[in-house]
């Protein structure tokens, strides 16, 4: 997991012309730059498309075709943008308890990075949705952290780390996750399931998030939600493929895979959602 990557052609996308020396401060720019740009998307599972996990195509996907994706296309991204500034980076994978039922130990569908600067390790995850990192944090048991949005701790259980975020004035468990490093084979799994298999929710509902400064921006489906700063969310039920089209190739800024394929998968997303005059 060491090819070059296209550095200039990143940094134009993400809007960064600042210091490129591996230091705390550019990951944190690159960090706060790149989820407030690129999208989190499923629309490849979503329409049947394969979803690769080699350096090429997730170049030409989110920089070329200026779209976005999930947690393994980000963060592979990221990571070999790092190596590539001499960071020394360590792939790692979690287990993603929010959403899921509580008590259960969910299998370990999650990337994130741990870097290594200063003789300090921080977690890195431009991947993670709604709730996607915008900052580095430093690999710290019981530390709240601030970020340009939320506050974050990691909590050390002793073989695992435990990350939540605090949403609503209380602690929300996000995932857990190993020091370990993984290989992109480790992946491979796990990336076929979420994008192929009829029970991944990837395959069967549309996610798409995007992080901006002040704000965070979530669609679900039909349900285009706006969450800024020190405001109650609000929520607009979109009722047609135009809408819909409209929200993700404007407040996304997605460049839309052709209209054959892509509306047709919208049109069933309004109809389950109950919309019938589409």
């Amino acid at each position: 997991m060491s090819q070059k990557v296209n550095l200039n052609a990143y940094f134009e996308r993400i809007g960064f012309a600042g210091s490129i020396a591996p230091t705390l401060a550019t990951l944190e720019a690159l960090h706060a730059l790149h989820p407030a740009t690129i999208a989190f998307e499923n629309l490849n599972p979503l329409l049947g498309l394969p979803v690769s996990l080699e350096l090429p195509a997730i170049e030409k996907k989110l920089l070329s075709e200026r779209r976005g994706g999930y947690c393994y296309e980000h963060n592979l991204l990221l990571m070999a943008v790092l190596r590539e500034l001499d960071y020394t980076v360590r792939p790692l994978a979690a287990r993603v308890l929010r959403g899921a039922p509580e008590g259960t130990l969910p299998e370990p569908h999650h990337m994130l990075l741990a870097v290594d600067i200063g003789g300090a390790t921080y977690i890195a995850d431009v991947g993670f949705g709604g709730l996607s990192l915008t900052a580095p944090l430093r690999l710290k048991s019981d530390a709240e952290q601030t970020t340009p949005h939320e506050a974050y701790r990691l909590t050390n259980g002793g073989s695992d780390w435990l990350l939540e975020a605090r949403l609503d004035d209380a602690w929300a468990p996000l995932y857990r996750f190993e020091t370990a490093e993984k290989t992109l084979q480790d992946y491979a799994p796990s990336n076929t399931f979420l994008s192929t298999d009829p029970t991944s929710g990837f395959v069967t509902e549309l996610r798409v998030a995007l992080s901006p400064p002040g704000k965070r921006l979530a669609l679900h489906n039909n349900r285009f939600t706006t969450y800024a700063e020190g405001e109650a969310p609000e929520t607009r039920e979109l009722t047609s493929v135009a809408e819909l089209r409209e929200v993700l190739s404007g407040p996304f800024n997605i460049q839309l895979p052709a209209a054959e394929l892509l509306d047709p998968r919208l049109e069933v997303i309004l109809a389950n959602a109950g919309v019938t005059d589409i």
